[in-house]
């Protein structure tokens, strides 16, 4: 086990050396910057508004009742990823040529319609759920 440690931190440096030696070689110092910048607000963002939004959404959710909550929970999730995926394109739209076809939908009408799509399917597993208890308690 010992030997595997070794060689994955050696890896591990390596790749790392490699990666800032391209990083320093292949960019320009404003965009090094820029870099610096966008890695300098995505941690203030994750610290300052993802994280306390996450355990505050945590907190709430123990008033929900156990057995919905874990439907809850999965919609949540579910939303939440496809969201951040969302996002950065519905703010992307129309820089592109029409050329890049990919940024000239509507991405904020899909974001809505997969929200909505999401909640509706954890409705009916929960639904589901409360049916299937409900016939296995019912006498026969």
């Amino acid at each position: 086990m010992r030997k595997y440690r070794i060689a994955l931190v050696l890896s591990g440096g390596l790749l790392l050396t490699f990666g800032a030696f391209r990083l320093f070689t292949q960019l320009d110092p404003g965009d090094l910057v820029v870099l610096a910048l966008w890695l300098a607000a995505a941690v203030v963002l994750h610290d300052w508004v993802i994280a306390p939004i996450t355990v505050g959404t945590g907190v709430a959710l123990t008033r929900v009742p156990p057995r919905s909550r874990r439907y809850l929970q999965g919609a949540l999730i579910v939303g939440a990823l496809i969201t951040v995926i969302a996002v950065p394109l519905i703010g992307r739209r129309d820089t592109q040529p029409e050329s890049k076809a990919i940024l000239l939908r509507d991405y904020s009408v899909n974001l809505a319609l997969l929200l909505g799509m999401t909640a509706a399917m954890a409705l009916a597993l929960y639904a589901l759920r409360v049916l299937r208890e409900h016939r296995q308690t019912e006498p026969h």
